[in-house]
């Protein structure tokens, strides 16, 4: 005989059945012990941080400390419930060091002051159901004989359906324990709040992102093939005046523009990078990942396990590989290279490693540095490891759902 005969009232939270009593159980039986030394270090916490007010440092630090402590108990309750529940407890965000000091953050962070309550609220509450859950359990397992009796001798007569009963009661009790936890220790305005100020802060990133390419490809078309096809432009003009009258002499000449053009179209190669060249839109990734590794001069192995995706993780990706074998080419002093692009799950990684000197970071005029906010456009992740005299590994995570 089973229970699972009626529905939970929210489609995510479990019925009552004999599976499920074993969960619930193994929940609640340690929640009054947990219960008593959140309480205890919050109160304790709370009336040092306040009675030591007057010295700012000590009581904020206190305070700050036990807010602290609030977070690693809200998130014990979360993962019990999960468990519990079978399903993830959430979401719930908590304030960046970016938006607030380091050690202030938790004093203005308004899920922290939610968490030290949930600490507080939750001994009274649980003080009922762990006295219920007890109850219950003496009462199971007293009358556990007198019910296999029943059943052997008349099956079941009149205890039929007090397993249906006794595994409501206990079903309630979590439920009343776990409406707790997700009523004050999840905050799904404020991570949706959240989620969209880091969405806009990327569109901004990858804004400006782009507004510096196109100042850097100005600057160096103006500094550089500009004035080449200038002096090139006034070499060939040269050389045809006197090409009738002395061949001799416009040959040098000659040669000059051939020479100036060899290094007009470097420079526009250099230049171009940063753009998305037409191979990679009219033949994909992987052609264009290509010929981008045939120009690197550090022998490079290309392994490229995708389709075409989309148009922006393509480029992405496109500009994560160049940029790293720029580098490699420029910096690392390597002897080989090793580049990957595969799609893992719901996302695609990306990887580029190197044999050289190591040191590279993403700090402030390193070449690396715009790619994590062209990433953050897509949602993307950069990581470098770059130990020094241990060659560099550059690795990307684009999620494909942000395109």
């Amino acid at each position: 005989m089973t229970v699972d005969h009626e529905p939970a009232t929210d489609p995510g939270r479990p019925s009552a059945s004999w599976r499920q009593i074993g969960r619930d159980l193994g929940y609640l039986l340690p929640g009054l012990p947990i219960a008593i030394a959140a309480f205890v270090v919050m109160i304790v916490g709370l009336a040092l941080g306040v009675g030591l007010a007057v010295l700012a440092f000590v009581g904020v630090a206190i305070l700050a400390g036990t807010l602290l402590l609030a977070r690693r108990f809200s998130a014990l309750e979360r993962t019990r419930v999960g468990w519990m529940e079978k399903r993830e407890v959430g979401p719930v965000h908590y304030a960046s060091a970016e938006q607030s000091g380091r050690v202030l953050k938790h004093l203005r962070d308004r899920q922290s002051w939610r968490d030290l309550g949930f600490c507080v609220l939750i001994l009274p509450v649980r003080v009922f159901t762990w006295s219920v859950t007890v109850t219950w359990l003496a009462f199971s397992i007293g009358i556990s004989l007198l019910i296999a009796l029943a059943w052997l001798v008349a099956g079941g007569g009149g205890f039929r359906g007090l397993p249906l009963v006794l595994a409501h009661i206990l079903r309630g009790v979590a439920a009343l324990e776990s409406s707790l936890v997700w009523g004050l220790l999840t905050n799904e305005t404020a991570a949706l709040r959240a989620r969209a100020e880091e969405l806009s802060r990327s569109r901004e990133s990858v804004v400006q992102a782009e507004a510096d390419t196109l100042r850097r490809v100005e600057r160096d078309i103006h500094d550089g093939p500009q004035q080449r096809l200038v002096r090139l432009t006034m070499d060939l003009e040269s050389a045809q005046r006197r090409f009738d009258e002395d061949p001799q002499t416009a040959k040098p000449l000659l040669e000059g523009a051939v020479l100036q053009t060899k290094e007009a179209l470097a420079e526009l190669r250099a230049v171009s990078r940063g753009i998305a060249p037409p191979i990679l839109t009219d033949r994909g990734l992987a052609a264009a990942l290509a010929a981008a590794s045939a120009r690197c001069p550090v022998p490079t192995t290309l392994d490229v396990a995708v389709d075409r995706l989309p148009t922006p993780i393509e480029n992405a990706a496109y500009f994560v590989v160049t940029e790293a074998l720029t580098n490699v080419a420029k910096h690392s002093d390597a002897t080989q290279c090793a580049v990957s692009v595969v799609r893992v799950g719901d996302s695609v990684h990306v990887q580029v490693t190197d044999d050289g000197r190591g040191g590279a970071h993403l700090g402030k005029g390193h070449g690396l540095a715009g790619l994590a906010d062209r990433l953050a456009g897509v949602d993307g992740r950069l990581d470098i490891a770059s130990p020094p005299g241990d060659g560099t590994t550059v690795s990307a995570e684009l999620p494909l759902a942000a395109s």
